[in-house]
């Protein structure tokens, strides 16, 4: 890569070193962020969530939790994220013919978008019902983690 080239890059300094970028200078906005991903499970291991008899517990709670905490703490698992002031932070865990589904809704008022809460809350609680049901089901598989939408509005005077 040209040096030229690397001065483009927003996480790369003047020697190419990895670099948290400055978003001091930049405006606040209303950030938004939507994600999915979703585990397929052997329908033995949907019928037993669904009936509540799995020996960790009520996996999807526990799962919508654990996204949630998170989500978070993104900024403390990847290295080059900004610590966000989060005003809203949901996870949904739903059961379907093939496994569970969740989706994530992640808000702050901030320089810089929310998109990695949002997918790591997904990501987290996916590994968490991993977690809960390895002992019942081999075959799991996690897939299609991936962020639906990201959007920032602008606050104004408000603040």
């Amino acid at each position: 890569m040209a040096s030229n080239d690397k001065q483009s890059l927003s996480h790369v300094d003047d020697l190419g070193k990895a670099n948290m970028v400055d978003v001091s200078g930049k405006p606040l906005h209303i950030r938004t962020a939507t994600a999915s991903g979703h585990i397929i499970l052997n329908p033995e291991t949907i019928a037993l969530i669904r009936e509540n008899k799995m020996k960790k517990g009520d996996v999807l709670t526990i799962a919508e939790i654990a996204g949630i905490q998170a989500g978070k703490r993104a900024s403390e698992l990847i290295p080059l994220c900004h610590p966000l002031q989060i005003t809203k932070l949901d996870v949904k865990a739903r059961l379907d013919s093939t496994g569970i589904l969740i989706e994530s809704l992640a808000r702050c008022t901030g320089q810089t978008g929310i998109e990695m809460e949002a997918l790591t809350a997904v990501s987290v609680a996916l590994l968490t019902i991993y977690d809960m049901c390895k002992a019942v089901d081999k075959s799991m598989v996690i897939d299609n983690i991936h962020l639906i939408n990201k959007s920032k509005e602008e606050i104004g005077m408000q603040l």
